[in-house]
C-alpha cells in the first residue's frame, strides 16, 4: 500500500506560503447540472485513454450532496455498470480515516490518551529502540519511525492471520526516533486498530460497524474480507487494466489500514460528518472539539510547509487549505479531499490502475469552481548557496533498511540535478512526465518557475541533507555514496556482463582449442580451480537473473522457499569469491600465462567483489524475509 504514498504525492500541490484567498467570482456556479456536464466531458475520455474499467465520483457542499455518478463498468465481461448508490469500491488507505476516527472516539471516552506509550495498551511490546516511546499521536501523524511493512495481498481469506498475529510476526524495526521524521506506515495504523480492539472489547470490524458506519447510515460499507451476503455481488471487480482479466479479491492482513469497501453515496455521509464537525443528520460520531482537534495541524517537518493533522494530510489548493487522504491497491485507486473553509468534499475511486484519474479530476474540478486568479509570482534567483552541493540521489523516508526489501529504495531513488540555466530539477516535481524547473529563492529553498511547487532543504540531527516537499508524510534523504543508484546499477550490471561473457566464452574457447588441436596447458589442480571459478560465475548470474524476476513477485508467502533456495545459491557464490581471488593471484603471478588470461582473472575477481558488495549493501542474503 505504498501506492497510497505515491498517489498522494501529486495531490497536495502548494505550500503554506500561498494561503492568500483567490477571487473566484468569475468561476461558474457549483450546481448539480454544471458539475454533471463537467464530469461527463472529463471522465469518459480518461477511462478510454488510460484503459480504466470504471470510476465513481461524489461531491458534497454545505452539508448537501451536490453530485454522485458512476462511469464505466464494475464488471467488464458482464457489462455491469458502475452505480454511485450500490457499487462498492475498495477504498484502500482511505480506510485509515475510519480507524483514526475510532481512535479519537476512544480518546473522547477516556479509554485512550494520545501522548501515552502505546505499550501500555498492548499485550505484546514494541522494542525500546530509542529512549522516546511511541504514542498514538506519533502513529496518527506517521512519525512513529517504523520501517515500512509489506504484506501479501494474495493470501486467501481463509488463511488470513488474526490482527494480533500479524502485528507480532510482522513487527518492523524502528529506523527513526519517534516524532522526528515522517515515514508513512501501514503497520502504525493497524497497530492503532488493534489498540481500539483492546480497549473496546470488540473486534475492530464490529466496533467500526456499531460506532461509525451504522450511525452514519453507511449501509453499503464494510471492513469485511471477503464481502458476504448482499454486499458481495455489489463489489466492483478489480483490474489492472480494462483490457486484462479481473484480479482476485485482494486481502489486507493489517485490515484497519486498508480493507474497507464502500460506495460513493456512503462516502458522502462520511465527508459531510467530517465537514460538519462529525455530525450527519441527527447522528454525531465525535464532539465538535474533538473533530476540530482531529483536523488541526499536528506535525510538519518545516512550519511553512504542508503538515499532518490527526489522520489527514494537509494541502493547499488555489489558496485554500485542504485535508485528505489517498488510497491504492494493485487494482484500485481512490482519493478523498475536504476543504473545511468551503465545507466542500470530493471523493473518487477507480477499479483499475491506469492513469491518475482521481487526482486529475480533483485538480480540474477545483480549478474550475475555485480558480486561483492571482498570478504566480516569478521566483527570484539568489546566488548565495551553491546548488551543486545539493545534487545527487535521494531516498524516501517510508522504506526498508533492514530486509531484502531495502532493494526497493535503490529502484525508487529520486534524482536531483542541475539545469544549464542555473535552475535545478527533482524527479517527483513533474507535470505529465515533464520535469519542472526549480529556481532558488533563498539559500535552501527552491520554487518552480512555472508553478506553485516548492522544495526546501534542511539538515537532520546528524547533519545529513533532507528535502521537504509539498507533502507531509515523507521526506527525501540523500543517499550515502555507496548506495548511489548510478554507481550500484553500473557495478552490478558490469558484473553480470562479466559473468555472462565468461560463461559464454568458456565453451567457445574449448571448441577453438579442439579445432586447432591445442590443449589447455594447466595442471590438474589449476583445472579444478578454473572450473570452480566458472561455477561461481554461473551461481552469481543465476542469483541475479532469477532473483530480479522473483523480487517483483514479493511479498508472497508461497514463494518464501524459492527465495531461501536462491539465497543459498547466492551465498555459495559469494563464498566462492575466495576461490576467484585465489585464482586471480595465481594467474597474475604466472608470467607464462597469456596476458589476456591474467587480465581476465582480475576482471572476474573485481566482478565477484562487486557482486558481494552489492548483495551486502542491499541485504540480499537476509534470510529473515521481514516484510
Amino acid at each position: 500500500m505504498l501506492l497510497a504514498v505515491l498517489i498522494s504525492l501529486t495531490s497536495f500541490g502548494e505550500s503554506q506560503d500561498t494561503r492568500k484567498r483567490p477571487d473566484s467570482r468569475s468561476a461558474p456556479e457549483l450546481t448539480a447540472a454544471d458539475v454533471a456536464t463537467f464530469f461527463d466531458g472529463l471522465i469518459p475520455p480518461q477511462l478510454r485513454r488510460d484503459d480504466i474499467p470504471g470510476a465513481v465520483v461524489a461531491i458534497v457542499k454545505d452539508g448537501q450532496v451536490v453530485f454522485t455518478k458512476g462511469y464505466g463498468y464494475a464488471d467488464v465481461a458482464a457489462k455491469r455498470p458502475v452505480s454511485a448508490d450500490v457499487t462498492l469500491f475498495r477504498i484502500a488507505s482511505i480506510s485509515k480515516l475510519f480507524t483514526w476516527t475510532a481512535v479519537m472516539q476512544c480518546v473522547e471516552q477516556g479509554r485512550l490518551e494520545l501522548d501515552r506509550d502505546v505499550n501500555e495498551y498492548l499485550d505484546f511490546r514494541i522494542p525500546a529502540t530509542y529512549p522516546q516511546p511511541i504514542t498514538l499521536r506519533h502513529l496518527m501523524t506517521h512519525t512513529a519511525g517504523f520501517q515500512e511493512a509489506l504484506f501479501d495481498s494474495a493470501v486467501p481469506p481463509s488463511q488470513l492471520p488474526s490482527l494480533k498475529e500479524f502485528l507480532i510476526t510482522r513487527l518492523p524495526p524502528r529506523i527513526f526516533p519517534p516524532g522526528e521524521t515522517p515515514a508513512y506506515s501501514n503497520y502504525g495504523c493497524a497497530l492503532a486498530g488493534y489498540i481500539v480492539e483492546r480497549v473496546s472489547g470488540q473486534s475492530f470490524k464490529d466496533y467500526v460497524d456499531e460506532h461509525i458506519l451504522r450511525p452514519l447510515g453507511m449501509r453499503h460499507s464494510t471492513f469485511a474480507q471477503p464481502l458476504s451476503g448482499l454486499l458481495e455481488p455489489l463489489l466492483a471487480r478489480g483490474y489492472r487494466f480494462a483490457s486484462e482479466p479481473p484480479r482476485n479479491f485482494e486481502t489486507i492482513p493489517p485490515y484497519p489500514c486498508g480493507s474497507m469497501s464502500s460506495t460513493a453515496e456512503d462516502m458522502t455521509h462520511f465527508m459531510i460528518a467530517h465537514l460538519q464537525e462529525r455530525s450527519f443528520g441527527n447522528a454525531r460520531i465525535l464532539k465538535p472539539e474533538t473533530a476540530r482537534m482531529m483536523q488541526n495541524r499536528q506535525f510538519g517537518p518545516i512550519p511553512a510547509k504542508n503538515g499532518m493533522a490527526l489522520a489527514f494530510f494537509e494541502g493547499i489548493r488555489n489558496g485554500y487549505r485542504t485535508i485528505g487522504h489517498g488510497g491504492g491497491l494493485p487494482s484500485f485507486r481512490s482519493q478523498l479531499f475536504l476543504v473545511p473553509d468551503l465545507r466542500l468534499g470530493f471523493f473518487m475511486a477507480q477499479n483499475g490502475i491506469g492513469g491518475n484519474l482521481p487526482n486529475i479530476a480533483w485538480n480540474s474540478f477545483f480549478d474550475r469552481y475555485f480558480p486561483n486568479t492571482m498570478p504566480v509570482t516569478e521566483a527570484t534567483k539568489d546566488a548565495i548557496a551553491d546548488p551543486r552541493a545539493l545534487i545527487g540521489y535521494y531516498k524516501g523516508s517510508p522504506r526498508h533498511d533492514i530486509s531484502i526489501f531495502k532493494l526497493h529504495s535503490l529502484f525508487n531513488q529520486s534524482r536531483l540535478f542541475a539545469n544549464a540555466d542555473g535552475t535545478i530539477g527533482f524527479d517527483p516535481v513533474n507535470e505529465y512526465g515533464r520535469h519542472k524547473r526549480l529556481r532558488q529563492t533563498s539559500p535552501m529553498i527552491y520554487r518552480a518557475v512555472d508553478g506553485p511547487e516548492r522544495i526546501e532543504f534542511r539538515r537532520d540531527a546528524k547533519g545529513n541533507i533532507e528535502i521537504v516537499g509539498d507533502w507531509s508524510f515523507v521526506v527525501s534523504q540523500r543517499v550515502p555514496w555507496y548506495e548511489n543508484k548510478r554507481l550500484n546499477t553500473t557495478v552490478i550490471c558490469a558484473s553480470a556482463v562479466v559473468f555472462a561473457l565468461t560463461l559464454l566464452f568458456w565453451p567457445v574457447s574449448a571448441l577453438t582449442r579442439w579445432h586447432y588441436g591445442q590443449k589447455l596447458k594447466l595442471g590438474r589442480a589449476n583445472r579444478w580451480v578454473r572450473f570452480l571459478v566458472r561455477l561461481v560465475c554461473a551461481l552469481n548470474l543465476i542469483f541475479l537473473c532469477v532473483g530480479y524476476n522473483l523480487f517483483w513477485k514479493l511479498p508472497n508467502l508461497s514463494l518464501n522457499l524459492q527465495v531461501h533456495l536462491l539465497q543459498a545459491v547466492g551465498i555459495i557464490g559469494a563464498v566462492g569469491t575466495l576461490i576467484v581471488l585465489y585464482d586471480a593471484v595465481l594467474c597474475w603471478g604466472d608470467r607464462e600465462r597469456w596476458w589476456f588470461s591474467r587480465v581476465h582473472a582480475i576482471v572476474i575477481a573485481l566482478a565477484c567483489l562487486g557482486f558481494v558488495c552489492f548483495a551486502l549493501i542491499w541485504n540480499l542474503f537476509d534470510v529473515s524475509l521481514r516484510y
